[in-house]
């Protein structure tokens, strides 16, 4: 956040009054409400409220409080984030067995130097804890025999290492509306495919059996509807004559992990917003690659273009040279 105001975000289960009691509690204490959004999906109650806390006539720890008090009495969990909260950026990394993604963060978390930390790799199988210990990075599995996560413990431990954003690095499960709204728009993943194309989990498969020349992968936001969330960045690649999912994933997986890194980079960097479901650079003077390489362009034809429909308009009704 670049502008100087303060998230207050909302979450329990639906009921109503909730939206009244807390607008009315930012009112009394002098503080201006720019923007608000609230959704319920599946029982679950979300608003999301950004306010300007710069005339208010409290301090800031009567207003945690006061909010926090007011939680408890709706049975509501009430966070607030002011801009300076958000200095230090903790990362959570959530994976399953496949590795590339997260040795790509991890490897490159050690050789940079971030204003970021790897703080936590939450697991819903163990196959990955080597390599978190390989690291010292802490590692937790929260899965059971069948890998289901248990998504009450993982709650827990966002809350516990204070994390600021989520990465999944092919974590392959589906996050309830408890984890998404908690964390909106802070939630990172890496889908191999060219999004809206082949979502789900078999998207290389899916490539293969349409014929697709050029593939590629998707980092985006996630939201509560499977690999529709706002996209942050895309990278394709060409599809080898003949090549089957095994041989296409192979391509893929490098590609995958770059994109992730770019991704978290232009979050972390506060280089992207996120308006109506869809991103852009806050600053458009930056340099940053959303997509394809910049030389792909040059080979790109540039002719022929239709005219403006006006134009043709106007040709058409132009008297006509006579013989």
């Amino acid at each position: 956040m670049t502008d100087g105001l303060t998230e207050i975000t909302v979450i329990g289960d639906d009921d109503t009054g909730l939206i009244a009691s807390v607008t009315n509690l930012l009112f009394e204490r002098g503080i201006n409400i720019e923007d608000l959004d609230q959704a319920v999906r599946e029982g679950v109650f979300r608003m999301k409220t950004r306010v300007d806390t710069s005339e208010m006539v409290c301090t800031r720890e009567k207003l945690r409080d006061d909010l926090s008090q007011l939680g408890d009495e709706l049975g509501v969990e009430v966070r607030i984030r002011f801009p300076d909260d958000r200095h230090a950026r903790q990362i959570a990394v959530l994976v399953s067995k496949e590795s590339h993604c997260l040795r790509a963060v991890l490897e490159d978390w050690s050789a940079e130097e971030r204003d970021a930390e790897v703080s936590v790799i939450i697991g819903n199988h163990s196959d990955l804890k080597p390599l978190a210990d390989e690291h010292g990075v802490p590692f937790h599995d929260i899965g059971d025999e069948k890998g289901t996560p248990d998504e009450g413990e993982l709650l827990e431990l966002l809350d516990e290492y204070g994390i600021d954003l989520v990465v999944l690095a092919r974590y392959m499960r589906i996050l309830s509306p408890d984890v998404v709204f908690r964390y909106e728009n802070r939630i990172v993943n890496i889908h191999p495919s060219l999004l809206p194309s082949f979502p789900g989990a078999e998207a290389y498969l899916q490539a293969v059996e349409e014929g697709v020349r050029i593939a590629g992968v998707t980092a985006h936001y996630v939201t509560t509807d499977l690999d529709q969330g706002p996209i942050i960045t895309q990278n394709a690649f060409n599809v080898p004559p003949g090549a089957d999912a095994d041989e296409l994933r192979s391509i893929g997986q490098p590609v995958e992990a770059e994109t992730l890194l770019r991704a978290m980079d232009l979050h972390l960097n506060d280089e992207i917003a996120v308006h109506r479901g869809r991103t852009r650079l806050r600053d458009s003077d930056k340099e940053a690659r959303l997509g394809a390489p910049e030389g792909l362009n040059g080979s790109l034809p540039d002719e022929p273009v239709d005219e403006p429909v006006e134009r043709i308009l106007e040709s058409e009704a132009a008297p006509q040279p006579q013989d």
